[in-house]
């Protein structure tokens, strides 16, 4: 009897450890907006990393957020940091990694509360007529096994990209004005 209750324990701690390792283990989200702006209008403006505050999601979570810059905005070497006592923004930074001037911007996020992490993120702007600007926010991501037994739970693709979204959104309203 024991012998079988010790096997049955095994058992239920081990699936879940063995399930991880066929489940995936990357995510990437991406999402888009089409803006009545001129392409150029819209690249000079999401360029500057502090001009996401005027329009990201997570950094208006918290308006009480410690924020800090190093470099000089929208080049390649500037990087902005937050500090929030709020868990769901926690503290980080982000780096402008690379710009295809007028094309794309690439972003390091790097994550420290209330995890570790260091992730891609970019922003892209496409001309679909002179006043008409498709803009693009694609962020990924990496989650070692075993935590990536969370995405079988959670589904990261639709969190992360309604607060990209909502982000786009509050950009186009920005810029729209």
């Amino acid at each position: 009897m024991i012998k079988k209750i010790s096997i049955i324990l095994a058992l239920i701690i081990a699936v879940p450890f063995i399930t991880a390792l066929f489940v995936e283990s990357n995510y990437a989200v991406e999402r888009e907006v089409i803006i009545e702006a001129n392409k150029n209008d819209v690249f000079n403006y999401i360029k500057y990393l502090k001009n996401q505050n005027n329009f990201s999601k997570w950094a208006q979570m918290d308006p009480n957020a410690i924020k800090t810059y190093r470099g000089i905005d929208a080049t390649v070497g500037f990087v902005a940091t937050w500090d929030s006592k709020n868990e769901e923004v926690g503290q980080g930074e982000q780096e402008i990694v690379k710009i295809i001037d007028g094309k794309r911007i690439d972003y390091e996020l790097r994550f420290f509360k209330p995890f570790e992490s260091t992730e891609p993120a970019y922003m892209t702007t496409t001309a679909l007529s002179p006043q008409q600007t498709k803009v693009t926010w694609g962020f990924s991501g990496h989650m070692d096994y075993p935590m990536n037994l969370m995405f079988l739970f959670m589904d990261f693709e639709q969190i992360i990209g309604a607060d990209l979204q909502t982000g786009l959104d509050n950009l186009k309203v920005v810029l729209e004005k």
